[in-house]
């Protein structure tokens, strides 16, 4: 169920949101905001239900019970396994999807594109690319025309080091200019330096949801208490 947020900051959130797969019970009770000017870390371990809440997020999957809370604001969406035009080159598949998007090719495209180190691939076709370059050229169409609400799926698998950090920079960056970034992970150590938000599922339900200055309270390692909450691994 959809419903419109009155506030002035818009707001993607779900409200004691239940999804059931039969039997089974997916989500259970959950409640989430996503907000910018924040990197929103989802973490949990398989199972946990992190899957089922990021596409209810985006629209994919209708709550059994609960409310979609979606601003009219653009989203970005990088799914774990790449999206894009196999047959077309880096080049075309960029200009595709920003004909698609309706977003300019400007200065913007090309900080992106530099940044997951594009150029050098740029005509090849997409899917003769390692796996590597492959989220890179997911990445880079997912922010194209710079969406208000960023949604990625594991980003940083199939990365290089140093392309991980630069990522990491930029999405910290990108959260910083107002923008909302939420990332779905079950490695919280690597964005442990900045994310803003941290919240843990487990067993379909949040066990927990702190800012960062909460969760420095506590003295503890983002590791730590992940697994102090759902235990190892």
């Amino acid at each position: 169920m959809n419903s419109t947020n009155g506030d002035t900051e818009p707001t993607l959130a779900v409200e004691d949101l239940r999804r059931e797969y039969g039997p089974i019970t997916a989500l259970d009770d959950v409640s989430l905001a996503v907000r910018p000017g924040q990197v929103h870390c989802l973490v949990g371990p398989n199972g946990s239900g992190k899957t089922t809440l990021f596409r209810t997020l985006l629209g994919l999957i209708t709550p059994t019970e609960g409310h979609l809370r979606r601003p009219e604001a653009t989203v970005g969406v990088g799914f774990q396994r790449p999206v894009y035009y196999p047959d077309l080159t880096v080049e075309e598949n960029l200009d595709v999807f920003a004909r698609l998007m309706d977003a300019p090719r400007d200065g913007w495209r090309k900080r992106v594109v530099e940044v997951l180190g594009l150029e050098r691939v740029g005509h090849r076709q997409a899917g003769d690319l390692s796996g590597g370059f492959r989220k890179k050229l997911d990445l880079a169409l997912a922010v194209l025309k710079r969406p208000r609400f960023l949604l990625l799926d594991e980003p940083l698998s199939d990365l290089d080091d140093v392309t991980q950090n630069r990522l990491l920079e930029f999405l910290s960056e990108y959260a910083e200019g107002g923008n909302a970034v939420l990332v779905s992970t079950h490695r919280i150590e690597d964005f442990a330096t900045v994310l803003d938000r941290l919240t843990i599922l487990d067993g379909g339900r949040i066990v927990l949801d702190r800012s960062r200055a909460e969760l420095t309270d506590r003295d503890e390692s983002m590791t730590g208490i992940y697994t102090e909450l759902v235990g190892p691994g």
